[in-house]
């Protein structure tokens, strides 16, 4: 059985390669909601949400605690649906923090999956990096052109 363990929410600076996608300009404050995934008790996975200030500043976003109806739910009603999704993947060692959150030996390797989410507009409104525990992981994409 899934669950996830809430690590930290608050606003503070992204990464540069979270502001850039999320087009926020140079010492502009985001949204973040870092979780563990866990699968019957074990953590498999680390997922960071990020989400601009304008859009999720006094929301449940940047509160603690489980999102009624889920973050695609409240975002969907601020107006934020998702139309395109942009992924990136890198297969790289764990950090020690990979290692002491995922109980995985130091260096051992860990899928990155990154994520924007972009309105029909090209807005994007959330960026997600998952750093996950290789161990039982697949893959699937289906793409439909036009």
């Amino acid at each position: 059985m899934g669950t996830q363990k809430i690590r930290e929410v608050g606003e503070m600076i992204p990464p540069a390669e979270v502001s850039a996608v999320l087009g926020l300009p140079d010492g502009a404050s985001a949204v973040v909601r870092r979780r563990t995934i866990l699968l019957d008790g074990r953590p498999v996975e680390q997922a960071d949400s990020w989400y601009p200030a304008a859009i999720a500043a006094g929301t449940a976003l940047a509160r603690p605690g489980k999102i009624k109806g889920g973050a695609v739910t409240l975002l969907a009603d601020l107006g934020y649906t998702v139309h395109e999704v942009r992924e990136e993947i890198e297969v790289r060692a764990a950090t020690a923090e990979d290692s002491t959150e995922l109980v995985l030996p130091d260096g051992a390797p860990v899928i990155v999956l990154r994520r924007t989410s972009l309105t029909a507009e090209a807005v994007p409104f959330e960026a997600s990096v998952m750093v996950m525990a290789p161990q039982g992981r697949r893959l699937r994409y289906r793409l439909i052109a036009g």
